[in-house]
């Protein structure tokens, strides 16, 4: 009986220390969509922070247009550029295919294409 119950705290405890891990772990990156505005029929600006764990290194993220049904309408790669600060926050215009309903964030990465260049300001 001793064996069996020392065996579930151990697997119990496992799972803890996992989730914990998952929880407070310091990632090299994350990145959360903070807002996004409708512009007009075939134009939103997403607005992403990216905290990156070493600044210096130059990310990409993925942002994304979806309409009011769910479907995505636009999509657009946005080089976050090398810098001092640790987060950051970029705002991108998305081009749409129809009525734009909601901002999105598809995920950020290290793995930067080489044609990538930054944002110019909005026009």
């Amino acid at each position: 009986m001793a064996v069996i119950v020392g065996a579930v705290v151990v697997v119990v405890c496992v799972i803890g220390a996992y989730f914990a891990y998952q929880k407070f772990a310091v990632h090299e990156m994350e990145s959360d969509v903070m807002s996004y505005e409708i512009i007009d029929d075939s134009r939103l600006d997403v607005t992403v922070k990216v905290t990156r764990e070493d600044p210096s290194r130059e990310a990409v993220c993925l942002v994304r247009a979806r309409s009011k049904d769910g479907s995505e309408t636009g999509r657009r790669e946005v080089l976050v550029p090398a810098g001092t600060d640790g987060t950051v926050l970029i705002t991108a215009p998305v081009i749409t295919s129809r009525d734009p309903g909601m901002g999105d964030l598809y995920g950020c990465s290290f793995d930067v294409p080489e044609y990538l260049t930054p944002l110019e300001a909005p026009r």
